[in-house]
């Protein structure tokens, strides 16, 4: 694999490019508009909607990139798997994933869905502290992206999609509770989490998990996912949502909160994993607990949000060209070694 196609050069689409530029793919940038300024990288401009070009554009290539909408990932999949070359996105939307399941079954290529930051990093570790331990019973994932500078109720900057968050806070969440996968309301479980002191809410949101309820099921009893906020934000998004009827008004939701609460550059990223269980006969618990904040990269300041999420998928990108994962079927992230993720080139970058 050298050839890569990117589809979707915004703020992380290109950030990908570039990280995929310099770890020596061959990379070609595919988008509706321009880039504003030159990149080292190839673009051309497309209709992103138009099935038959990208069929042709990817004709040429050995792996496609989406970092699109999620509601355009199935149809870019279904061409990337009619075409035989390798498949990635940072999707965390559940029914485009099960799609892609399917059609990894006849891939001739890797179909690689929810490699962005959660799911997709946040599972690589916690498949990680679960192998640790002897006997794993729970293993809790937890992740906010946030303002370092939080200001009004809701606390809270769009630095990523408002469809996405929009998705995630009304779209049902899997669990595995007493040995059982259930589904869950999102913005539910609320609990208190502290990160070097900061007080931190979190509350279960869809997504997040990828496969691992299913991959576990019967080894281990609890797992769930949550999003974790400064405090009084779920109640904002409660009241906005259901009391309001937002719920049944989603572009409208995501354009009045993006609008209300727009991007900030000094934005930071907590993930906050733990795994308990038994290892040589005692009761253990395992952590990991980060706070990732913006980094120069190729002479850039990039927002922590954005290279957290590029840097994950271009990191099991290079473990593919390079051998270390599977070439066809299906990638489930909880099978992706945490140490040699890690150790590639780009997943470096969460060592720092």
């Amino acid at each position: 694999m050298k050839k890569i196609a990117v589809l979707g050069l915004g703020k992380i689409g290109t950030l990908a490019s570039e990280l995929l530029h310099q770890a020596g793919f061959e990379v070609t940038g595919i988008d509706l508009m321009p880039p504003s300024s030159k990149m080292p990288f190839t673009t051309v401009q497309r209709d992103l909607g138009d099935g038959d070009v990208i069929t042709r554009d990817l004709a040429q290539q050995d792996a496609v990139l989406s970092c699109l909408p999620f509601h355009l990932n199935a149809p870019l999949a279904q061409i990337a798997h009619d075409a035989g070359i390798h498949y990635f996105d940072l999707t965390e939307d559940v029914p485009t994933t099960k799609a892609i399941i399917e059609l990894s079954k006849t891939s001739r290529g890797l179909m690689a869905p929810q490699c962005g930051l959660a799911p997709g990093f946040v599972g690589i570790v916690g498949a990680d502290l679960i192998a640790s331990l002897d006997d794993c019973r729970s293993c809790r994932m937890r992740v906010g992206a946030l303002p370092q500078n939080p200001t009004g109720l809701m606390g809270y900057a769009f630095n990523w999609s408002p469809e996405g968050v929009v998705n995630e806070y009304l779209n049902d969440c899997e669990v595995l509770e007493d040995g059982q996968i259930k589904w869950v309301s999102a913005m539910e479980w609320l609990e208190d989490v502290y990160i070097d002191g900061v007080r931190l809410e979190a509350f279960t949101t869809s997504g997040g998990l990828g496969t691992m309820c299913e991959t576990y099921l019967g080894r281990v009893a609890n797992i769930d996912y949550k999003t974790m906020r400064y405090p009084g934000h779920v109640a904002q998004m409660n009241f906005f949502f259901h009391e309001l009827l937002m719920r049944d008004r989603r572009q409208e939701a995501g354009d009045i909160l993006v609008n209300a609460k727009p991007p900030v550059e000094d934005d930071v990223v907590y993930v906050h994993v733990s795994a308990e269980g038994t290892d040589d006969g005692a009761l253990r618990r395992r952590e990991f607990v980060r706070g990732y904040r913006p980094v120069v990269i190729a002479g850039k300041a990039r927002t922590a949000i954005a290279w957290t999420t590029a840097a994950s998928v271009v990191a099991v990108i290079e473990m593919v060209r390079d051998g270390a994962l599977p070439q066809t079927g299906f990638l489930k992230q909880e099978d992706i070694p945490l140490g040699a993720f890690l150790a590639t080139t780009t997943g470096a970058l969460y060592n720092g």
